[in-house]
């Protein structure tokens, strides 16, 4: 798909859930299970945020964060649902920011080095193809000591088909994540099942998969 083509289908699924949030308000489980690996004043990089669950969570931990998305609905939504929570979106000078910035991941200037951790909750919409470019930028874009978290789901998610993509090349597997990583430290690795009550889009039982890695470097 172009970007115009990816905007629109996202749009389109964002907007037919009318006030209601398609990934519901609460941050992924995964990622709530790793609180502890962020704290106050934490550059953060949330990707493909969608409608702000993510990133809303992350800057309530006092995290400073950049959350980009394609889908103007979306961040609009987001928007909304940081100012519920009492989360800035723009500069400012205490307290818990969001910054969302409207884009393209897969064809995106990445940032380079600058950020504490990015993270990737459910992005698995890159092809094949896509996927190592998709993947380097999130990695050129943190910092030497810092962590990339990546959760998606497997390739066995398409047995129960309670979210994700229903094409097995946009999907996870251990060998592929661990090639993409023998780089860094992996600090986390699991591959599971879980029930999800994420939303109407992320709803029943699951096959996930969790990295936590740490990129070569002082920290």
């Amino acid at each position: 798909m172009s970007t115009n083509d990816h905007e629109a289908f996202w749009s389109a699924r964002y907007r037919d859930a009318g006030d209601n949030y398609l990934f519901g308000t609460a941050p992924n489980k995964f990622l709530a299970q790793q609180a502890a690996r962020f704290s106050a004043g934490m550059t953060v990089l949330s990707v493909a945020d969608g409608e702000g669950r993510n990133a809303v969570w992350l800057a309530e931990q006092g995290c400073q964060v950049t959350a980009t998305e394609i889908s103007p609905v979306a961040l609009e939504k987001a928007a909304k649902l940081a100012r519920g929570r009492h989360v800035a979106t723009i500069e400012a000078t205490a307290g818990p920011r969001v910054d969302f910035v409207q884009a393209d991941i897969l064809n995106w200037d990445w940032p380079v080095a600058e950020f504490d951790a990015v993270v990737g909750i459910f992005i698995q919409f890159a092809s094949a193809d896509e996927r190592p470019r998709q993947l380097a930028g999130m990695k050129q874009a943190v910092k030497a000591g810092g962590l990339l978290l990546l959760h998606g789901y497997t390739p066995k998610q398409l047995e129960y088909r309670t979210g994700g993509p229903s094409a097995v090349e946009q999907l996870y597997t251990e060998a592929l994540l661990r090639e993409a990583f023998a780089d860094w430290e992996i600090l986390r690795f699991a591959e599971y099942e879980d029930t999800l009550e994420e939303g109407a889009a992320h709803s029943g039982r699951s096959a996930l998969i969790d990295l936590v890695a740490r990129k070569p470097g002082a920290v």
